[in-house]
C-alpha cells in the first residue's frame, strides 16, 4: 500500500508540475530557443528594436533632457504589443513610444498550464539614448499594482516581468456554473447593470455567459500574490490540481468549511471536509461534482428548527440548506452532501443542464419565485436565448419526508415543473412571466408527461388533470435601471384569488399572494466596491400552501420560495465592500411573521405544510395573524479571500437575533442570541440561518 501510495504521490506532483509551466513569449528569431534562454531573448530582441526605432521629439531634445524613462507594456493573448504606462511630462514622447510598440511584430503570446495568457513588464531607457544612467530610482514591489503615483523601477532591470496574468482559471471559458452566492454575485450584477440588456434572474450563470460581461481572469488576476513555491502558489492561488489536453482539462480542490462558534452557552463548530472536481470535454461539454462529509453543532435556535423538521424514519434533524442530518455524538449532527451536474451548450441559444443541486428564480437577496434555501434536488434545466429573450424551463424532483405522508419507509414522491420567460423590452425595462407546478404520484402516473411541455400554461394543465392533481402558482417581475449604479427589481406572486374578492377587500383567505420590491445601488455614494441592497417582502397567509398537504410548495419539510414561508412581511438591508483580497458584509432582517399557536389545531397560514383547509376563518385574515412574532436579525462578517481560484476564505462574524414572540409557550419563547463566529470556507453556495 506504501509503494502504491508513493507512486501516486509522485504521479500527481509530476502532473501538476507539468500543469503549471510557464513559459515567456517568442519574439522573432528566439523561436528555437529553451524557455531559459527565450527570456533573455525577448528581453534583448524588444530592448534592441524600441532603441532603435525610437526618434525624440523635438522637445525633449531642445530641453536637454536627461534622465530615466520607464515603460510599463503588455504582451496580450493575441502577441499583439499595448503601452499601458510611460513616466515622463513629454506627452510627445508618451505619443512617440506608443507608435513605436505599435508597430512591433506580432509574437507567439505567453503561456500558462498550456493556453495563451497576457504578461506585463517594464523596460527602462535613459536618455540620452545609449547613455549611462546615473539617477536613483526606487525598487519596484513585485506583486503590487503600479499607479502613476508610485511608479519606480529599479536602475539595474534590463526588462523585468512585473506581473503575470497568469490566473486564468478554465472554468471561466467552460459551460459550468458560478457558484451562487449572494455576495459574488453582488460584483458580477454590477457588471451585468452596465449592459443594456441583460437577463439576471435566473441563477446560477453560466460562465460563457458571462465572459461577454466581465472579464474574471483579469479580476482574478489582479488578487494574484507573487509566490514561488508549490505549495504557496496552490495555497494562495490556484487549483490544487489542474490537467489540460487538447480536447479536455480537469480540476481538483479540497473544499473545507471548519467554524468554531459561541452562541450564548453553546460552543458551536462546524467540520466540513469534501472535494469538487470540474471540467471540460470539449468546448460544449462541462460536468462538476462535489461531495462534502460534515459535522456540526450550531446555535441553539438554529438546531431547535432543525429538529422541528425532521423527517420520518428516526433521524433527528434536517439541516436546512442541506440535508437529512444523523447524530453525532450526544448534542451534534453528521450530515453528508453530494452534488453535482453536467452542463452542455449544442448552439449559441440552448443549454441543457442535469444534476442534483439548487436553482434560483429573482433579483433579490430573497425570491418569492424559487429560493436557494431547501435542500439539494435533482433536476433538469433548458435555457433558451434568443433576441431580446431568455426562456427556463426548469423540472425538478422533490421529497415530502413527513411521518403523514411516508408509506412503508419511503418518503413520498413529488416533482415541480417551472417556466420563467425573461423579456428586455427596452434598455432599461426587463419583466419576467413565472408559473410553476408541482403535482405528485397520484394514481401511479409519476412524472406526467403534459408537464414536459415546455410552453404550456400549467394552470390549464392543473384544471383538466382535476382540482386535486397539481397546485400551480404563476408570477411577474420587473426590473428597471436607472443608471448605471441604480436599479429597482419586484416580484408579484398569485397562488390563489378571486378577483370580486379583492375589490371588496375583506381579508378574504382565498386571495393568496407574495410579493417583493428592493433596489441594488453599486458603487454607493461615489465609493468603489460599496454595494448597498435594501428589499421588502410579504406574503398572506395560506401562499403556497393546498388542502392536499403534499402539494405545498416546499421540499424535505423546507420552503422552495421565501425562507419564512407565508403569513409575514419583512425588510432586508444589506451592505458590503471589497477592497483587494478584504470584505465586509452587514445586515440586517426585521419583520413580523404568525405562527401556529400551540394547543390550538387551526392553521393560521404560516406553516405551508399545514392543510388550508384547518384555517380559522374565511375572511378577516391578516398578516402576521396567530402568535404573532417580530424578528430582527443582525449579522456583521470581515474576511480576507486565501484563495480566489477556489474561493477559500478566512472570516469572523458575529450575529444577534432577537426573537420575540406574543404568546409565551413551553417550546415556543422570547429569545435573544447572540453568535460569534470564526472560520475557514470554501464559499461554493449561500448557506445563511436568517429566519
Amino acid at each position: 500500500m506504501k509503494k502504491y501510495f508513493l507512486t501516486l504521490s509522485f504521479i500527481i506532483f509530476t502532473i501538476c508540475s507539468i500543469a503549471q509551466m510557464e513559459k515567456y513569449p517568442v519574439y522573432e528569431g528566439c523561436e528555437s530557443l529553451d524557455n531559459e534562454t527565450l527570456k533573455n531573448c525577448f528581453k534583448t530582441k524588444v530592448s534592441e528594436v524600441v532603441t532603435a526605432n525610437l526618434n525624440l521629439p523635438e522637445t525633449v531634445v531642445n530641453d536637454n533632457f536627461k534622465g530615466n524613462v520607464n515603460i510599463v507594456f503588455y504582451v496580450k493573448r493575441d502577441g499583439t504589443f499595448e503601452v499601458l504606462y510611460v513616466n515622463t511630462p513629454y506627452q510627445e514622447l508618451k505619443d512617440e513610444i506608443s507608435r513605436v510598440f505599435s508597430e512591433l511584430p506580432t509574437v507567439v503570446p505567453a503561456k500558462y498550464n498550456n493556453h495563451d495568457v497576457e504578461m506585463q513588464f517594464v523596460l527602462p531607457i535613459t536618455i540620452p539614448l545609449g547613455s549611462v544612467l546615473t539617477e536613483e530610482t526606487n525598487d519596484v514591489t513585485l506583486n503590487e499594482s503600479i499607479s502613476e503615483n508610485d511608479f519606480a523601477v529599479n536602475k539595474n532591470d534590463d526588462l523585468d516581468l512585473i506581473k503575470t496574468d497568469s490566473l486564468e482559471l478554465l472554468e471561466h471559458h467552460s459551460q459550468l456554473n458560478l457558484p451562487y452566492t449572494h455576495q459574488n454575485y453582488s460584483n458580477i450584477d454590477y457588471y451585468y447593470n452596465r449592459r443594456q440588456n441583460s437577463h439576471t434572474a435566473v441563477k446560477p450563470y453560466v460562465y460563457s455567459e458571462i465572459e461577454d460581461y466581465v472579464d474574471l481572469d483579469a479580476q482574478k488576476s489582479s488578487l494574484m500574490i507573487n509566490k514561488s513555491t508549490w505549495f504557496g502558489k496552490k495555497l494562495l492561488n490556484e487549483h490544487m490540481l489542474q490537467v489540460q489536453g487538447k480536447d479536455y482539462w480537469f480540476t481538483m480542490d479540497p473544499i473545507v468549511d471548519l467554524q468554531v462558534g459561541k452562541a450564548d452557552d453553546i460552543n458551536t463548530y462546524n467540520n466540513t471536509r469534501g472535494v469538487l472536481i470540474q471540467g471540460g470535454l470539449g468546448k460544449k461539454l462541462s460536468f462538476s461534482s462535489t461531495i462534502y462529509e460534515s459535522q456540526g453543532r450550531f446555535a441553539e435556535y438554529v438546531n431547535q428548527y432543525a429538529e422541528s423538521i425532521k423527517p420520518a424514519g428516526g433521524n433527528p434533524a434536517i439541516i436546512p440548506g442541506r440535508g437529512i442530518a444523523k447524530e453525532f455524538k450526544t448534542d451534534s449532527y453528521d450530515y453528508p452532501v453530494a452534488e453535482g451536474y453536467l452542463s452542455y451548450t449544442p448552439n449559441k441559444f440552448l443549454n441543457l443542464q442535469f444534476g442534483h443541486g439548487k436553482n434560483f428564480i429573482g433579483d433579490g437577496y430573497r425570491s418569492m419565485f424559487m429560493s436557494n434555501n431547501a435542500s439539494p434536488y435533482p433536476f433538469f434545466k433548458v435555457n433558451t436565448k434568443f433576441w431580446k429573450i431568455k426562456y427556463t424551463n426548469l423540472w425538478m424532483w422533490l421529497r415530502d419526508v413527513r411521518p403523514e405522508v411516508t408509506e412503508d419507509g419511503v418518503f413520498k414522491q413529488k416533482f415541480m415543473a417551472t417556466h420563467y420567460l425573461s423579456w428586455n423590452v427596452s434598455k432599461k425595462l426587463n419583466i419576467g412571466l413565472f408559473e410553476s407546478v408541482i403535482w405528485e404520484n397520484s394514481n401511479d402516473r409519476g412524472f406526467d408527461i403534459n408537464y414536459l411541455n415546455p410552453i404550456i400554461f400549467y394552470r390549464a394543465i392543473e384544471f383538466s388533470t382535476g382540482s386535486r392533481g397539481g397546485n400551480a402558482v404563476i408570477g411577474l417581475s420587473a426590473k428597471y435601471k436607472f443608471n448605471n449604479k441604480f436599479s429597482m427589481y419586484s416580484q408579484l406572486l398569485i397562488d390563489e384569488f378571486t378577483t370580486s374578492e379583492i375589490a371588496k377587500g375583506n381579508g378574504y383567505w382565498g386571495n393568496k399572494n407574495g410579493f417583493q420590491i428592493g433596489a441594488k445601488y453599486f458603487n454607493a455614494f461615489k465609493v468603489k466596491n460599496l454595494y448597498l441592497q435594501a428589499e421588502y417582502n410579504v406574503a398572506r397567509p395560506y401562499t403556497y400552501s393546498h388542502n392536499e398537504p403534499i402539494l405545498n410548495y416546499g421540499h424535505n419539510n423546507q420552503s422552495m420560495a421565501h425562507t419564512w414561508g407565508a403569513n409575514f412581511n419583512e425588510f432586508v438591508g444589506i451592505a458590503s465592500y471589497t477592497k483587494g483580497r478584504w470584505y465586509g458584509t452587514a445586515k440586517i432582517v426585521a419583520g413580523k411573521k404568525g405562527f401556529d399557536i400551540e394547543g390550538d389545531a387551526t392553521s393560521y397560514g404560516g406553516d405551508i405544510y399545514r392543510d388550508y383547509s384547518d384555517r380559522n376563518n374565511d375572511y378577516g385574515v391578516d398578516l402576521g395573524q396567530g402568535n404573532t412574532t417580530n424578528i430582527f436579525i443582525g449579522d456583521l462578517q470581515v474576511g480576507y479571500l486565501v484563495n480566489p481560484a477556489t474561493n477559500l476564505k478566512l472570516f469572523t462574524g458575529i450575529t444577534f437575533r432577537n426573537f420575540n414572540p406574543e404568546t409565551i409557550t413551553t417550546t415556543f419563547d422570547k429569545t435573544n442570541t447572540t453568535w460569534f463566529n470564526v472560520g475557514l470556507r470554501t464559499d461554493l453556495f449561500d448557506w445563511t440561518f436568517d429566519f
